[in-house]
């Protein structure tokens, strides 16, 4: 009796079936204060990516709360998550983020409440041995510095891009942590005169700074996993202008003398 007893509990216990608990497909890094306005603003990592350019990173959207990216960008209120950058949409500029894919899927996330709320003590495993890009849409100098100091140390490597160096409410820390856009060979020159590494945007036809290195992503096909120049610390970089607004990017040129000609750009 008691050996039926035995048999019958096995299998009983062989068909239950163990819930475990999801990974979260995200977190919520930050809610608070725009650094640049004061607007709010929500800094989502998302933990997957299918993009082909970075590779397996974790991406970052810093967006506008409460307003999908399209709406906000229409109603102009990205400069509470993208500054002064004159590439947005909204000033007809040639940004290649596709405000309609990604941020918007991410803010759709956020509605739903598919992303809880960072905490360091349970998730920072969840980022250990990853790469980080901060701002896969969105300006990282938005965010406390705070934020991204802790993000760095629990992260493998980075990369990041801010174009608001000249913005009344950027913080100085964000020099060598981020690579500091610009739109010209004359902003590069001016800002790596203040001791940053700049990246570059530049249309097929232009040259190469002395001192500037052509994005790997362009030369080689590399993807940013596996090249991590651009963390602020390493290079200047130039790429070659990309996306589907690509057209509307003009890029004005300093003295000649301060380009070396590549066949690539």
């Amino acid at each position: 009796m008691q050996s039926i007893t035995k048999k019958v509990t096995r299998k009983l216990v062989s068909k239950v079936k163990v819930k475990r608990k999801p990974i979260a497909r995200g977190f919520i890094l930050y809610r608070g204060p725009s650094m640049l306005d004061g607007s709010p603003i929500v800094v989502v990592a998302v933990m997957a990516t299918a993009n082909p350019k970075t590779g397996d990173m974790i991406q970052t959207f810093i967006l506008v709360d409460n307003m999908t990216p399209i709406e906000a960008s229409k109603a102009g209120a990205d400069t509470a998550n993208c500054g002064n950058c004159r590439l947005r949409w909204n000033l007809n500029g040639p940004c290649y983020v596709n405000l309609g894919q990604a941020p918007t899927a991410v803010y759709r996330g956020l509605e739903r409440g598919i992303y809880p709320m960072y905490d360091p003590e349970l998730h920072s495993q969840f980022f250990n041995d990853r790469d980080l890009r901060m701002g896969a849409y969105g300006d990282p100098a938005a965010v406390p510095v705070e934020v991204w100091e802790h993000m760095i140390s629990v992260t493998k490597g980075r990369t990041g891009y801010t174009h608001q160096i000249m913005h009344e409410g950027f913080n100085k820390k964000f020099i060598g942590i981020c690579q500091i856009s610009a739109d010209t060979p004359k902003q590069a020159l001016k800002y790596q005169a203040m001791g940053a590494k700049t990246f570059r945007v530049a249309k097929e036809g232009d040259g190469l700074l002395e001192g500037e290195v052509q994005c790997p992503a362009d030369t080689h096909g590399t993807q940013c996993k596996d090249c991590l120049l651009c963390d602020g610390t390493q290079a200047n970089v130039a790429v070659l202008v990309h996306g589907a607004r690509a057209g509307r990017f003009k890029s004005s040129q300093v003295d000649k003398s301060n380009l070396i000609s590549l066949a690539q750009l």
